[in-house]
């Protein structure tokens, strides 16, 4: 454990999280044990951010928040659905626009973030939104993005044949949605210093079971 908390020295550090679905207390708690810093990092938000039940709305006015500090973020489907059935809301939630305003994507020098994937053989600028949102299939099992790593979420990594709560690699494709909806962990990645920093989503120990794993 000693020579995982030396690597955290390193920075500026490039850190990821996706799929929180509404557990607003998990992100909370994932970034101070990672003793996250807005001035020495750089935090890229990978979407589906709430879920169905309006309770979880709220994770959407600390994701405008941490964008405001620095981070950057992007919509996943359970955003876009919210954007369509806001859209004929006569009074807009206060992150409306601010959830309109996110691009689909976001390039770095080594990685692209994307919510879901992209479609092979398409031009980034000619990606759908569905796809980045919702791809699976014809994304999971087509060769690599020649220029960058990708950094996505939407397909828990259990389902790719990770162990559960563990995230997935893939040759030059990387899946942190370690299913914290399905009541299993929620992971915030550090790209860095290759660490992961995980709880449990589990009702009955709910942001309990921390874990800092290097991968």
């Amino acid at each position: 454990m000693s020579q995982i908390y030396k690597k955290l020295t390193r920075r500026p550090r490039i850190l990821a999280i996706s799929d929180i679905h509404g557990h607003l207390g998990g992100l909370k708690l994932l970034l101070k044990v990672a003793s996250y810093s807005p001035k020495s990092d750089q935090l890229y938000l990978l979407g589906d951010y709430i879920d169905e039940p309006a309770d979880t709305w709220q994770t959407l006015n600390e994701i405008e928040h941490l964008c405001l500090q620095g981070a950057a973020a992007i919509p996943g489907n359970k955003e876009l659905e919210w954007l369509a059935d806001q859209e004929h809301q006569e009074t807009k939630h206060p992150a409306y626009y601010f959830v309109q305003g996110l691009p689909l994507y976001i390039k770095s020098k080594d990685y692209l973030f994307v919510h879901a994937g992209i479609r092979p053989g398409i031009k980034m600028k000619d990606q759908t939104a569905k796809d980045c949102t919702t791809i699976r299939e014809p994304f999971l099992f087509t060769d690599p993005h020649k220029k960058r790593t990708i950094i996505f979420g939407h397909t828990p990594t259990y389902r790719l044949g990770s162990a559960p709560g563990q995230i997935w690699h893939g040759e030059g494709k990387i899946d942190i949605d370690t299913g914290a909806k399905h009541n299993v962990r929620l992971t915030l990645v550090d790209l860095t210093n290759r660490l992961a920093y995980s709880c449990s989503t589990a009702p009955e120990r709910r942001y309990g079971s921390l874990r800092i794993n290097e991968w």
